[in-house]
């Protein structure tokens, strides 16, 4: 990842903090040219990060012991308009990037994939818990066998905060409320206006 030294994140607690809080990870392998990309959600457990992608996939391939991974989490991303500054400036666009790289670990025990479900959906749930996952589900036992479970043990992390760093502090503030501001009312027009053309 480009990293200019104002925009690059140090603190790997807050670089983790991305991918607690946007578990909905893009995975990323290679195998000679060709890349191989899946999406899908990542959680901490014991340090790692854990999943399980459907056994259909071909990335499966490269989820297997002792293949390097990168995963890379999105947190919050807008365009910012020159307009919300108080000094002249250009059009950018600030996020919020962490990447952590690590090797694959297969999870080829169905016990313990079941037992990662279960620990998975506790942490999407929370707070609330309104549904708790129960270990010997039927459901769960009917699709086991076709889910390959995996873990990654993170050997580095690397975050990009793009957040106006180099403005003056008014507007940084700013650029911040617009992040918070476009967050809030994109999703909410677009999965609005994404229903009503699916159904």
């Amino acid at each position: 990842m480009y990293p200019p030294k104002h925009h690059q994140e140090y603190n790997i607690e807050n670089i983790k903090k991305v991918a607690l809080e946007y578990p909905f990870a893009t995975l990323v392998s290679a195998k000679e040219k060709t890349p191989f990309v899946t999406h899908v959600p990542l959680v901490f457990h014991n340090d790692k990060l854990v999943g399980h992608i459907d056994k259909n996939n071909p990335h499966v391939e490269l989820l297997k012991d002792n293949y390097p991974v990168t995963a890379i989490f999105q947190g919050p991303q807008t365009y910012i308009s020159p307009s919300i500054y108080t000094t002249k400036s250009l059009p950018t666009w600030n996020y919020i990037i962490a990447h952590a790289r690590g090797i694959v670990k297969e999870i080829k025990d169905s016990d313990i994939i079941k037992r990662s479900i279960v620990t998975m959906t506790e942490y999407l749930e929370a707070p609330n818990h309104r549904f708790v996952l129960d270990h010997n589900d039927e459901r769960m036992n009917r699709l086991i066998n076709y889910i390959h479970g995996f873990e990654i043990d993170i050997q580095h992390w690397e975050g990009k905060f793009k957040l106006s760093q180099d403005k003056v502090p008014a507007d940084i503030e700013n650029a911040k409320q617009e992040l918070i501001k476009n967050n809030q009312n994109n999703i909410e027009d677009f999965v609005n206006q994404l229903f009503k053309n699916h159904f």
